[in-house]
């Protein structure tokens, strides 16, 4: 099974991230459902599932860090199995390791160290007192949260302390490992007292006490070599933290700290009188009873001894400090520090004496042995002419004034030491070695001579000539985007660095090329640095739910789609009867659905309702018709009849003889049509009488007679203002001439 993200273990914890990796297992950030809270998961790495050792030692890191609880301890809240998946449940930390504190400010102040050590110690005191041993105490495995707490993870190769013999498989970082883990020998609660030595000289210091080629080679250093004083590198250390620090780094265990409580005591001493010389080193007793040796077993002691005299070799120290440096460092320490009074009260006076008086006799033997060879030596020297005194010996020059000749000296740079020592002893000068880093120089070649190549020196002379170590800095490839993770291995590793893989989602490259590299492109690490190479997952599929934006204006509607995590589309415009002018009235994908981020959301904005040409219809004839089919025609055509007036014409009574817009006229549907109807022909009474066209109200020439209001020729009279000579008279306004007046110039025909 592939743990990803969104996944539930244990129908508990729903895996979110992925935040780290280590050498068995990765680390992801989740979330409890059931407590609402934020936890990290440490997950087996699926290629250890089939080993059952793996699995072994992963559920130990469970099981010992479980029953541990100390505010400097990663709490440990549930262990479980799932298909083939192994997990465990911690506390989620959020901060930086130590490591990486180091590496951003370089080193440490001296109180920030003490007190980032007595919080690490006293979570390792917690664990000693439930029998645990950490055994991989690093600065890898100490994360200091947002809040300044110091906390120590990773029990991943944490045991039970017991009496039994630790196995000889090697555990733990190379660099903080005890001795006695390098050897695969019994380890305590001592080991990890070492490996936080080791963690406070690093953070003193900015280094790590021993660097080698290999893991090996920087175990072997563990094992026999010399561990620099921090002094040395950083003057400013007090002498109470850096004794505190040597003691830690003993080789042998019975040398360090019996116990981390010792520890807690002396940093607290150290942080309130830092320049107080209180540490006491301890001296190696031996644990087995006093045994007095016979004469014979003696006899045969000294026998081996001076047998083994002639065998000695004499070792050139490895170290590159002068001997000025290394008399200073000695002289830190007196013998006497190093003596305990009370360990004589295991011997009596008696013995004491005997091996006094043993080695006296022993010493003053090898002495005039000695004496006696190098007075031979002088006798034959003498005799052959091997030594010339004839000059004196500047020490304080390192020069030999034997003829007072000068002689050249060499060009040595760039040459190997084989070739530089034959150089010198050609022109009659001698050679003092020291090493230093180089960037120009390659490794064992000169870097630095004492004297200008060409400039006369006494013969003689003893030049100090400086080797090159090689360098400790390579630069990361700045070509490493867009590879394969084969490709980026092969170039990390040639150029001497450890790559070390993690993933993440990238829009640029495809999954699985190189998206990322930290700390970054074209930068200088030391050789053999971490390199965290991450390789795409392609582009992250996330989701948001759309807003809906129906009703809001655009730039509300904008503005909620952004926040979701959307892009606005293209924005259109068309008629709603629904949605106002500048309300959106269509979205493209509908509210409250679930799309991927930067999904395209296409708007429609509202220009309200659509405004449409009237239509339009043809005024059809209607003089000679009734008034109601009249009536019915212009209906027919979608016109309405608005008023009906009646008045004398030629026409017989009962048809229309006249309409206030004539035949063919393009009319908007839905016009009111007023019309004329024929009473008959005028009568034959003489003007002025009351239904005479000259005199009454309904004559022509009266109120409604076309020649009065509502006659033709009065107001709305055909001749007057409604009338068709009038305004709305087919010869006024709105009957163009008399359009459908009867008996009028201009008839509908």
């Amino acid at each position: 099974m592939v743990v990803k993200t969104g996944m539930f273990l244990g129908e508990r914890y729903e895996i979110l991230e992925k935040i780290g990796a280590g050498g068995m297992s990765d680390v992801y950030r989740a979330r409890d459902h059931r407590l609402n809270r934020d936890v990290a998961v440490k997950v087996l790495k699926q290629e250890f599932n089939a080993d059952k050792n793996f699995i072994s030692k992963f559920r130990t890191e469970a099981h010992a860090a479980a029953c541990l609880s100390h505010p400097n301890i990663v709490h440990v809240f549930d262990v479980g199995d799932e298909n083939d998946l192994h997990y465990i449940v911690m506390e989620l930390v959020e901060g930086i390791t130590l490591k990486t504190y180091i590496a951003k400010k370089g080193k440490l102040e001296i109180r920030e160290t003490i007190g980032i050590a007595m919080q690490v110690a006293q979570g390792i005191e917690a664990a000693h007192e439930q029998h645990i041993i950490h055994r991989d105490i690093k600065p890898q495995n100490i994360i200091i949260s947002r809040d300044g707490k110091v906390k120590v993870t990773d029990f991943g190769i944490a045991k039970a302390a017991t009496s039994e013999t630790v196995t000889s498989n090697t555990m733990g970082s190379v660099h903080y490992i005890s001795p006695e883990q390098a050897r695969g020998g019994y380890c305590d609660e001592r080991s990890d007292i070492y490996s936080l030595g080791v963690t406070m000289y690093e953070m003193l210091t900015g280094r790590v006490p021993f660097e080698g080629d290999s893991p090996v080679a920087v175990a072997l250093l563990h094992i026999r070599g010399e561990m620099v004083p921090p002094r040395q590198y950083e003057p400013m250390i007090p002498v109470s933290l850096e004794k505190i620090v040597l003691k830690c780094t003993q080789k042998k265990p019975e040398q360090r700290y019996r116990n981390v409580t010792e520890l807690i005591g002396d940093l607290k001493k150290a942080l309130m009188n830092p320049n107080e010389d209180f540490v006491k080193m301890n001296t190696i007793t031996s644990d087995g009873p006093t045994r007095i040796m016979s004469d014979e077993e003696v006899e045969k002691i000294r026998s081996g001894a001076a047998d083994s005299m002639d065998e000695t070799e004499v070792l050139e120290p490895q170290g590159r400090y002068d001997d000025e440096e290394e008399e200073r460092y000695q002289l830190d320490y007196d013998d006497e520090e190093f003596l305990d009074d009370d360990d004589d009260d295991d011997y009596d006076d008696d013995e004491d004496d005997g091996r006094k008086s043993d080695k006296v006799f022993t010493v003053v033997g090898i002495v005039v042995a000695v004496v006696i060879v190098l007075l031979a030596l002088f006798v034959v020297g003498r005799t052959f002419g091997w030594f010339d005194f004839s000059g004196s010996r500047d020490r304080n020059h390192g020069t030999t004034e034997s003829d007072g000749t000068e002689v050249e000296m060499p060009p040595l740079l760039g040459k190997t030491v084989e070739e530089a020592e034959k150089l010198l002893a050609d022109a009659d000068l001698d050679m003092r070695l020291s090493y230093a880093e180089s960037d120009e120089y390659e490794e064992d070649t000169i870097m630095e001579q004492e004297y200008e190549a060409g400039e006369m020196i006494p013969r003689h002379t003893v030049v100090k000539i400086t080797v090159s170590k090689g360098t400790t800095v390579t630069t990361i490839p700045d070509d490493l985007l867009g590879m394969t993770r084969e490709e980026a291995t092969r170039a990390l590793h040639e150029a001497d660095l450890n790559p070390v893989f993690d993933e993440v989602y990238s829009d640029e490259y495809e999954e699985g090329l190189v998206a990322q590299v930290r700390p970054g492109l074209g930068v200088e690490v030391e050789i053999g640095s971490d390199v965290t190479v991450y390789i795409s997952m392609g582009p992250e599929t996330k989701t948001t739910n759309v807003p809906n934006v129906l009703g809001r204006t655009e730039g509300e509607a904008r503005a909620l789609i952004e926040a979701a995590e959307l892009t606005v589309g293209r924005v259109s415009s068309g008629y709603s009867d629904d949605y106002a002018e500048g309300e959106v009235m269509y979205q493209s994908l509908s509210g409250g659905s679930t799309v991927e981020e930067g999904s395209v959301v296409d708007l429609v904005i509202s220009q309200g309702p659509e405004e449409t040409e009237p239509e339009t219809v043809e005024m059809p004839y209607v003089l000679e018709m009734s008034e109601d089919d009249a009536r019915e025609t212009l209906e027919s055509r979608g016109l309405t009849v608005s008023a009906v007036h009646t008045g004398h014409s030629s026409m017989e009574a009962g048809l229309v003889y006249s309409a206030s817009y004539s035949a063919g006229t393009e009319l908007e549907r839905g016009t009111s049509v007023e019309l004329w109807v024929s009473i008959g022909p005028k009568p034959s009474e003489e003007p002025g009488g009351e239904e005479n066209p000259g005199g009454g109200e309904e004559n022509p020439g009266g109120e409604e007679n076309p020649g009065g209001e509502e006659n033709p020729g009065g107001e709305e009279n055909p001749g007057g203002e409604e009338n068709p000579g009038g305004e709305e008279n087919p010869g006024g306004e709105e009957n163009p001439g008399g359009e459908q007046g009867g008996d009028v110039p201009a008839v509908q025909e």
